[in-house]
């Protein structure tokens, strides 16, 4: 049994000193990790659904409250205003496979990615705007933008629901946050940008194009902004019969064409048809030469399907219940290229692949040089492939996808993860490391070394582009989950050093994770939304007890402050 059945586990989620337990841990390493999860606890029907928790681990030995040879492993659950009136009025919310709802509408789960910007940090999620939260307490802080602003997707007399993205991107010159809105139904797209502070954001829909499935992944270049539809498709029924889209547009749009329109305006891209699928994806910065994109292509990967404890596996046999809420695994070898978009052509150049079968399944997390010097000018791309699992593979999804699926390409038995180090625009792999079947290696996160010195930004290591560094992995394994520190200029040495917990502990399973420089407070000096904004007379809608409800938790809000200026 590979997968660790401790990977959904629902216990509480400890402070926890970890410590060396192998190698030695180096001293031109700093800063913290932070890592996104899914609280396992809160129930829900999909493992991705529950309530954000994001995890602080401090580089440094003997900080954040650790012993001088331990490290500071800090989980929270996030206590956005949907959590907050979770707690208060539990009865009236419900787990369902597309995430929480209630007479308030949807719980923003801000589960999936850890968005750092400068000293603040945000969570995010596909289905609802940006959390800001302290980076020292990992508090709520402030959501971002009025939810107006948004043009939600499904409004509601508190939580509406918007179609965003888990993958935003900070402007690094223009000093804003990139992000977009999408109709559920119509699939018109909007553009979204927030400068940093206010209360408010700004919105251009893009003309010309419709996104039908979802927009995981955003990226950027100096110029333009790289939208693609994303494979992840909704289906209200109780037994998932829906695909992904095969393929699907992307459309690239001028930055400077946003601004020329006026906020509120409409702007046209440069529309493209993409294939296969694709759920994440990287531009370098830098489009003086071509708009170039890494591209983790996921064909046969629905992560919408996930597995029951009535499910029959790839192999015929029964899915163990331990899995159950886990999403499908991939059914089809991984695929990542290297595009490069000409939209003044319009054409497709295909610059590199990477395609094999024997080795290469399920590309889902990646790791880069995230400075403004190592996105103007990458050198590799860290990709971890998880392997082939036909134990989180359901025969369900085989029959959805057959005659898309080709079952000849299984591999007669499991296979390892793999982490390759890849140049940045051949994809040629440079040195791997495999671990062993009973280890589920999640999101790689680069760390640069020495950063910050004279004339780099701080985010800059002293040889930016993705090659000089370390790769923090956490892993999960049954015994006890443990975080590995590769050498990212050569992983296939292996983990230069590793921490663990005492006592064999085990966690949820890990989803994104980034590098922050330092932990600092949360400004106070910036205007922002508050909670009780809002509060409107939609809230009217609500019996009296679940308004009572909502004012009590903005009440909360403004009472702790809300980080509002003095």
């Amino acid at each position: 049994m590979p997968i660790p059945r401790s990977i959904l586990t629902k216990g509480d989620l400890p402070d926890l000193d970890l410590r060396v337990v192998r190698g030695a841990w180096p001293s031109d390493i700093s800063g913290h990790l932070v890592i996104s999860t899914s609280d396992q606890r809160t129930h829900p029907v999909h493992a991705f659904f529950g309530d954000g928790v994001m995890v602080r681990l401090a580089l440094e030995p003997g900080t954040d409250g650790a012993a001088p040879d331990r490290f500071a492993w800090r989980p929270r659950v996030i206590d956005t205003p949907s959590v907050r009136l979770r707690r208060r009025r539990p009865e009236v919310f419900t787990a369902t496979r597309l995430g929480t709802t209630s007479p308030f509408g949807t719980l923003n789960a801000a589960n999936t990615a850890p968005l750092p910007w400068g000293d603040r940090l945000f969570a995010t999620w596909d289905a609802g705007r940006p959390v800001e939260i302290d980076p020292v307490t990992l508090a709520f802080v402030a959501e971002v933008g009025h939810r107006d602003d948004w043009a939600p997707a499904l409004d509601a007399p508190v939580l509406p629901l918007i179609a965003t993205t888990a993958h935003p991107v900070i402007d690094p010159e223009r000093g804003c946050l990139w992000s977009v809105t999408r109709d559920v139904f119509s699939g018109e797209l909007s553009v979204v940008r927030y400068d940093g502070s206010g209360r408010h954001v700004r919105r251009w829909r893009v003309e010309g194009v419709s996104f039908p499935q979802a927009t995981h992944t955003i990226t950027q270049t100096r110029d333009w902004l790289v939208l693609a539809d994303t494979a992840y498709k909704v289906d209200l029924a109780d037994d998932r019969t829906v695909t992904n889209n095969p393929d699907g547009p992307l459309v690239l749009v001028r930055k400077d064409d946003l601004e020329s329109a006026g906020d509120g305006g409409a702007v046209r891209g440069s529309v493209f048809r993409l294939a296969p699928e694709v759920n994440h994806f990287y531009a370098a910065y830098d489009d003086s030469a071509g708009i170039r994109v890494v591209m983790e292509h996921t064909p046969g990967v629905d992560i919408g399907m996930y597995l029951r404890e009535d499910d029959v596996d790839a192999f015929g046999r029964p899915i163990d219940p331990a899995l159950r809420g886990m999403y499908c695994h991939g059914m089809s070898p991984a695929l990542t290229t290297v595009l490069e978009f000409d939209p003044v052509k319009g054409t497709v150049t295909d610059v590199a692949r990477l395609y094999d079968p024997s080795r290469y399944w399920q590309a889902e997390l990646s790791a880069m040089d995230w400075s403004f010097e190592g996105q103007l000018a990458p050198t590799r791309h860290h990709l971890v492939f998880q392997g082939f699992h036909p134990e989180a593979i359901n025969q369900r999804a085989l029959r959805n996808y057959e005659g898309r699926v080709d079952p000849s390409l299984f591999p007669r038995e499991e296979t390892p993860s793999v982490l390759a180090s890849l140049e940045r625009d051949s994809l040629k792999p440079l040195s791997e490391w495999a671990w062993t079947l009973e280890d589920y290696p999640t999101s790689p996160v680069f760390v640069p070394r020495a950063p910050g010195g004279p004339g780099r930004s701080r985010y800059a290591g002293r040889d930016p582009g993705g090659h000089s560094g370390y790769l923090a992995v956490v892993v999960h394994h049954d015994d006890g989950f443990r975080v590995e520190l590769l050498d990212a200029a050569d992983v296939s040495r292996g983990p230069v050093a590793v921490l663990a917990p005492p006592g064999g502990e085990v966690i949820p399973f890990m989803i994104h994770g980034a590098w922050l420089p330092r932990a600092v407070p949360a400004p106070r000096d910036l205007e922002r939304l508050s909670f009780a904004d809002d509060l409107d007379d939609r809230l009217s809608s609500l019996d009296p007890g679940l308004q009572a409800a909502a004012r009590a938790v903005a009440a909360d809000l403004i009472q702790e402050g809300e980080h509002h200026p003095e």
